[in-house]
Formats: C-alpha cells, sequence, structure tokens
C-alpha cells in the first residue's frame, strides 16, 4: 500500500512519514520544498521517496498519483496563516484549489481515503461558547476561510463520489522543528529557543491564551482517525481540543525546567488581536465516542518532553 503525504516535507508530513515506514508502509512526499537538513531520507530505507510538486498545479498532482498509484493520502500541505494574509491569493490557489486538485485526483484513480488537517481558526471571531463539530463557522482569517472550504469539499466528494474523507480541526500543534510558520509559532519557539540557549522574543502579551497540542498526541489522533474503521466515523469532521495556557504560564513552566531562560515579551497588537480571536473551549467528545480519541500528554509533560527531545538533538534544531 503506497500513501502519498502532501506538505510531506513540512513538520507535521515529516513525522507522520516516519511513523508509517516504521509500520513497512511504502511512502511519497508531495511538496514544493526538498527535505530538509534533519529530514535524512537514508534513515527510513527504500520505504519513502521524495516527489517534488505544488498542490495547485493539477498536471503534477494527477501525475504524482498516478505514478506512485497512491492508495491514501494525508492532506496536510498548505500555506500557514501569516502567509495566507499576506497573500490571499495564493492561499486561495495552494490551500483552497489544492485541495479541490487532490481530491479530484483521489477520485479519478480510487484513492481508497483521504485524511486533511483543518484547523480551530475555522471559527468565529471573538467565540466565546463552546466550541463542537456543529458550531457556526465564520472565520476571520482567509487561513480559517480556506479551511472551511476545504471541510466542505471533502464532505462533497464523500456524498457524490463514496470518497472517504475524514478531518481534524486541530489547536496549535507543538514540537521541535515547528518552525516560524503561522502566528501561533510562538507556543513551540518559546520553549524550543531556550531549550537551545537562545532567547525568544513574545510577540503577544502575557495573557493570550492560545489552544495547544503535542506533536505526538497529534500524530497520534490524525493515525488513528486515518485507522478507524468506516462503520465508526459519522461526523467527518472532528474538532480536537488541547491545553489552554496563557504565554505567562508557558514561560513559568519553561523556567522552572531551565532557570537560566532568556524569554522576554514585546507586544504586537494586531497578532495578539488575531490570537485572542481564535476558539479556545473546544468539545473534543465525539472524537472520544466515535473512535476513541484522547490526549495522553498533560501540559508539564508536553514542556519537559519537548526540551528534552530538543536538548538530545540540539544540533538538528540550532
Amino acid at each position: 500500500m503506497t500513501t502519498m503525504i502532501t506538505g510531506g516535507t513540512g513538520f507535521i508530513g515529516w513525522n507522520i512519514a516516519r511513523g508509517l515506514a516504521e509500520k513497512g508502509k511504502d511512502v511519497v512526499l508531495f511538496d514544493v520544498a526538498p527535505p530538509r537538513k534533519y529530514q535524512n531520507l537514508a534513515d527510513l530505507a527504500s520505504r519513502v521517496k521524495f516527489t517534488r510538486g505544488d498542490i495547485s498545479s493539477w498536471p503534477e498532482v494527477l501525475d504524482a498519483v498516478k505514478r506512485n498509484s497512491v492508495d491514501e493520502i494525508f492532506h496536510t500541505g498548505a500555506l500557514t496563516s501569516e502567509i495566507c494574509e499576506e497573500n490571499p491569493l495564493a492561499a486561495y490557489m495552494v490551500n483552497l484549489n489544492g485541495t479541490f486538485n487532490i481530491l479530484e485526483a483521489a477520485t479519478l484513480f480510487n484513492v481508497r481515503q483521504v485524511t486533511f488537517i483543518s484547523s480551530i481558526a475555522t471559527y468565529s471571531l471573538g467565540q466565546t461558547e463552546t466550541i463542537t463539530n456543529n458550531s457556526p463557522q465564520r472565520p476571520y482569517s482567509m487561513y480559517g476561510v480556506t479551511k472551511v472550504c476545504g471541510e466542505r469539499l471533502g464532505e462533497y466528494f464523500n456524498r457524490k463520489f463514496g470518497l472517504d474523507f475524514r478531518a481534524v480541526r486541530f489547536p496549535s500543534i507543538i514540537g521541535p522543528g515547528r518552525g516560524l510558520g503561522g502566528l501561533s509559532s510562538y507556543t513551540s519557539l518559546m520553549i524550543q529557543e531556550p531549550a537551545l540557549g537562545k532567547p525568544y522574543e513574545v510577540f503577544v502579551s502575557e495573557d493570550t491564551v492560545c489552544s495547544i497540542l503535542y506533536y505526538k498526541d497529534a500524530l497520534r489522533c490524525l493515525t488513528e482517525l486515518h485507522e478507524a474503521p468506516p462503520e465508526r466515523i459519522k461526523s467527518r469532521v472532528y474538532c480536537i481540543a488541547g491545553d489552554l495556557p496563557t504565554a505567562e504560564q508557558i514561560t513559568n513552566l519553561v523556567r522552572s525546567k531551565i532557570p537560566d531562560a532568556k524569554i522576554f515579551f514585546k507586544t504586537d497588537p494586531e497578532k495578539t488581536r488575531i490570537l485572542k480571536s481564535w476558539a479556545q473551549k473546544i468539545d473534543e467528545s465525539d472524537a472520544t465516542k466515535e473512535w476513541g480519541w484522547g490526549r495522553r500528554f498533560t501540559l508539564e509533560e508536553t514542556i519537559s518532553d519537548f526540551i528534552k527531545e530538543v536538548k538530545m538533538n540540539a544540533g538538528l534544531y540550532a
């Protein structure tokens, strides 16, 4: 069985690939960006190969799915929230048109399943009530708009053509190597940079809350959803919750483990305003009931494991 991962050299895509290769699956990484310095394909033997391509290009998507006889797809490729705000046309072409291309190719070549990453950014500005799978989605950002459209397209292809489409609305995913992309990147970098002995300037206010999920839980979440028996998938798109620390709480936990951590605050009012508008109270009970989802890492365990991984592999993230 061959699995194609769009955005395969990205943070989530690469870690999915490693897990699938360890299970003996053949994996195709489809991405415009080549593997990064720490993404050594040789470590994954002959199970993983890289195919350079752009999801917004229909011929390239068509060729990649056909030539590799793809059986299933993890669709993780997308432009981040900051880039979407800077260039809405690029966001449309990559995040929306690219998703249509993936779904269309999957239908044409009998791909059995597409698992898609959506976001809590699909919800309303300043949403104060608890978010459920059925809450109205009125996104404030272009990124959120494209993710809502991706969800609706996937549900349409499921109804119209029988494509097994599944998706999760993730909070901010944190972990080593997450990088600079997206407004929520501070939640990773204020842990990673001090672990590397570097200072970090946080661009939000100390009281800013952002829902976060550790990447090891996120990967397990995607895998469990992807592997769940079809008869258990009722909702198609699932809300996934995370911890809700303030930036100050993350700082205090990091300093409790790295006493000399140099973390400073220089608030960007617009970025802070957008982040404070994101959904915080999230009901993930449908995912729990239908396919048994549940987090394993507490906030403190997340930060401890994050710091440990960075220090063990400092050369990869420096």
